[in-house]
């Protein structure tokens, strides 16, 4: 059971969730078609693209560097409402990782908790918004909750309550963003911020799993 991940192996599970994420491109677009503008898939392929290429052959001092390096990153290069909130999510996730050189379930519960605080202080959303807030706030909450196991079991617990509040967002009318002018059209797909942000949880637990077993 892998307990935390060094500064290295963190690295490597960044560029493993790019190289995941970069994969679900076409999915992501046709999420964002039936209720976007379609060009979330395009947007977050290019991100973790250039993710890759900056982490690829980088060295890092500590957790907060590399959380703060991939939200600049994102930020910068996804473009749009979906580069502000996962630019945020990252660079406010770092916050309190400065100095600490082990990614351990108590540090990734700290990401997770301040990553939803800097999104609900910039964007005002709540749970049923159907924004990424419903699934980052049950995820922040799983991670709090087994914040004292080991992270491959945290990581687990996080990714299933990640994918079960990406799935609730088909169950309710967009109230914020693009899609809120739909109404009731709205209902029945998942927000396609709220699916990206479920596949990088997904593909994080992925990735320390597999570290466990090699």
């Amino acid at each position: 059971m892998k307990v935390e991940l060094t500064l290295e192996e963190t690295r490597k599970m960044f560029l493993f969730v790019a190289e995941k994420l970069i994969a679900c491109q076409d999915i992501l677009t046709e999420a964002d078609r039936v209720i976007g503008d379609g060009d979330h898939g395009v947007g977050m392929a290019r991100g973790f693209e250039a993710v890759q290429l900056k982490l690829s052959n980088a060295t890092f001092s500590s957790l907060d560097e590399i959380f703060k390096s991939v939200g600049t990153i994102l930020l910068t290069t996804i473009g749009g409402a979906a580069g502000a909130i996962f630019g945020t999510w990252f660079r406010s996730g770092a916050k309190n990782l400065t100095g600490k050189y082990l990614l351990d379930s108590a540090c990734f519960a700290l990401f997770l908790k301040d990553g939803l605080v800097g999104i609900q202080e910039r964007g005002k959303a709540k749970v049923g918004d159907k924004t990424i807030v419903d699934v980052l706030a049950p995820a922040a909450a799983a991670a709090e909750k087994n914040s004292n196991k080991a992270l491959e079991k945290c990581l687990a617990e996080v990714s299933l309550a990640a994918d079960q509040g990406m799935e609730s967002t088909k169950n309710f009318i967009a109230a914020i963003g693009r899609a809120k002018s739909l109404g009731e059209r709205s209902l029945g797909y998942p927000d396609p911020g709220a699916l990206s942000s479920s596949y990088i949880l997904k593909y994080m637990a992925s990735f320390v799993s597999q570290l466990s077993s090699n």
